[in-house]
């Protein structure tokens, strides 16, 4: 593979191997091991969010994957990526799991950059940090943030609002390292466009989900491919941040997207947001939602829920221990949930 990024603010050893100076973006939900390893193999950075890996044991394993994928190649595929939301409870563990097998580039999304410089710096990783707005993007800097993701109006999932060209042109003034920009980054024109405005990549997803390498259900394929940029709003019911959703995706869950409230039931989201299925040892599905999900004052509240107003001492598990099997998994997938 022969080089064709020019951008001397990317590090020899990474644009040497890419084709094209894009990040296939990390997708909840539809990045996983075969979308990064088919966008690396094609000479883009394939990047996967650690959230979508089930337990840290698959995360482990996907690493595992990729790391041989990657040596497999002798050096001639992109390199991968992986994504961690710092507000996460699992980050911590997650950031253990890149120690052992570190990625080239990491991108530290929904909080500062600082635990995921602190674990992974001394291994040669270069930390990206996603930001929204200038005071972020300063702050990411501060902390020591090796390059910054803009996410400007139009990017996709939890989203920016302000112009990508005002937006990047001010960051430029401050700031001389690599940039990648997210938002309307859907073909080869706007890749040159983002090069002619300052950024040294593109930064693209939704083109990638319909990829028969990615994670999506059919159904969400034929979905996406049905709508237009027309079929696309932005809102805060679901996730408590502004996100870009199909009005498709809301309507599938029996809500209106012309009339929906400022904050949606729990199960509303679950029908709407990204979840994950766990089989139990009847062959019944237990449902756990993986979306990004904020309490009102911006604590994340996936995976380890809201304060009770009512406190009860005696649990499920001591009504009826060893009873239920099926009960006991479904009690322990749940468990695992908290302990993350």
């Amino acid at each position: 593979m022969t080089g064709q990024v020019d951008s001397t603010r990317i590090p020899e050893p990474i644009r040497k191997r890419l084709r094209l100076p894009l990040i296939v973006a990390p997708m909840f939900g539809v990045s996983g091991p075969a979308l990064v390893e088919a966008a690396c193999d094609a000479g883009a950075i394939g990047a996967f969010p650690t959230i979508n890996a089930r337990s840290a044991r698959e995360l482990d394993a996907w690493l595992d994957r990729l790391g041989a994928h990657g040596a497999r190649s002798e050096g001639k595929a992109a390199p991968w990526c992986a994504n961690v939301v710092m507000r996460d409870p699992r980050a911590a563990e997650h950031l253990e799991c890149l120690r052992r097998t570190p990625p080239e580039i990491a991108i530290a999304s929904v909080g500062s950059p600082r635990a995921m410089i602190t674990a992974l710096r001394d291994k040669g990783t270069l930390v990206f940090a996603d930001v929204a707005t200038l005071h972020h993007a300063s702050k990411a800097v501060a902390d020591g943030a090796d390059g910054l993701v803009l996410l400007s109006s139009g990017a996709g999932g939890n989203t920016g609002w302000l112009n990508p060209f005002a937006f990047v042109r001010a960051v430029r003034a401050f700031w001389d390292g690599p940039i990648a920009l997210a938002g309307g980054v859907i073909d080869g024109v706007a890749l040159r466009a983002m090069e002619t405005l300052g950024c040294d990549f593109g930064y693209s997803g939704t083109r990638f989900i319909a990829a028969s390498e990615s994670l999506a259900g059919d159904g969400y394929r034929a979905m996406l491919k049905s709508s237009t940029m027309d079929d696309i709003m932005l809102t805060r019911a679901f996730t408590g941040l502004d996100t870009n959703m199909l009005k498709p995706s809301i309507e599938a869950a029996g809500l209106d997207p012309a009339t929906l409230p400022f904050h949606v039931s729990e199960t509303e989201a679950r029908l709407a947001v990204l979840s994950r299925l766990e089989e139990l040892p009847d062959g019944d599905l237990l449902q756990l939602p993986v979306g990004l999900v904020f309490g009102p004052n911006g604590e994340s509240i996936e995976g380890t829920g809201v304060v009770p107003d009512v406190e009860v001492s005696l649990s499920v598990r001591k009504q009826s221990p060893d009873l239920d099997p099926v009960l006991e998994c479904g009690i322990s997938l749940l468990g695992s949930m908290d302990s993350r």
